[in-house]
């Protein structure tokens, strides 16, 4: 149709946008509206954060932003939600990092004597040093592991982008673990899942990103690391984090974790000027000696 075709995205964007606009046609028919003015756009924002979390919110009324643009464009209807505010979203991160001494921890305690055990340690070494997301580890093949100058690197999909284009450095630590662990699985083809299930009824077969957030929380629930602010995301923050504190730039950072607007990275940038304010220490110290 015209409409998908001005989205211009992706196949995954363009079904994202097509189903939050139909919950917004039927939020104006479960309402009775059949000629939509900006203060039903503007109510409906309000019913949305009713049940809705601020970047759901946000999605959903991009579509109708852009919708409402393109019904303007096209001549067939003015553009009610020109001017309408999204939510405001909290600029802190939702999901805690871990501590270097944790990671440590977190890695130590897996036992390496089992299949399991070698492939939940790569994997959670992997993305701890890289700071790739899940789906991108649930992406992987084991030749996307390529040399890139005198390096070894495992090639990804990035956000938004439709080939895997971009890369990160596997560390040597990092890249012998993952050997191990397909060598002792014994896998052969060079298309195969990076990561493959152990489980009875999907043996093989490539982990899910639901699988992979799974297993980080039990590997975090093994060293006692129970908490809703630690999760599988959590490991991309402890690499952006540990990176900035152990002299890494925030234009590397960015790079790295692929954000397109330097202000994203940002925010651990501020969270740990914050941390490094030593501000109640002092006057406790002036107080109590």
């Amino acid at each position: 149709t015209r409409w998908t075709s001005y989205i211009d995205a992706s196949p995954k964007t363009v079904e994202t946008y097509t189903k939050a606009i139909k919950q917004f046609f039927i939020y104006l028919q479960d309402n009775g509206i059949r000629q939509p003015q900006r203060e039903d756009v503007v109510a409906y924002r309000e019913y949305l954060k009713e049940d809705h979390k601020p970047t759901t919110v946000q999605s959903y009324l991009a579509s109708v932003k852009l919708f409402f643009q393109w019904t303007e464009r096209e001549g067939l209807y003015p553009n009610v939600s020109d001017r309408v505010k999204g939510a405001k979203i909290d600029t802190e991160h939702k999901k805690d990092y871990l501590t270097t001494k944790q990671v440590n921890k977190l890695l130590s305690w897996v036992d390496t004597s089992t299949l399991k055990g070698m492939r939940d340690y790569a994997m959670l070494a992997l993305m701890v040093t890289t700071g790739l997301r899940e789906v991108s580890i649930s992406r992987a093949n084991i030749d996307d592991i390529r040399t890139v100058g005198d390096t070894t690197a495992l090639f990804y999909q990035g956000k938004g982008h439709e080939e895997k284009a971009d890369y990160v450095k596997l560390e040597d630590r990092v890249e012998e673990a993952i050997r191990d662990y397909l060598k002792a699985r014994g896998e052969k083809k060079e298309d195969a899942p990076l990561f493959a299930s152990i489980a009875n009824r999907n043996n093989g077969e490539r982990m899910t990103t639901r699988s992979i957030s799974r297993t980080v929380k039990e590997r975090l629930g093994d060293v006692g690391l129970v908490s809703d602010r630690l999760t599988g995301h959590s490991l991309r923050h402890t690499f952006a984090t540990l990176n900035l504190l152990n002299g890494g730039t925030v234009e590397e950072t960015q790079q790295i974790l692929g954000h397109k607007n330097i202000n994203t990275t940002l925010i651990y940038s501020h969270a740990l000027e914050r941390a490094k304010n030593d501000s109640e220490k002092r006057v406790a110290k002036a107080i109590f000696g």
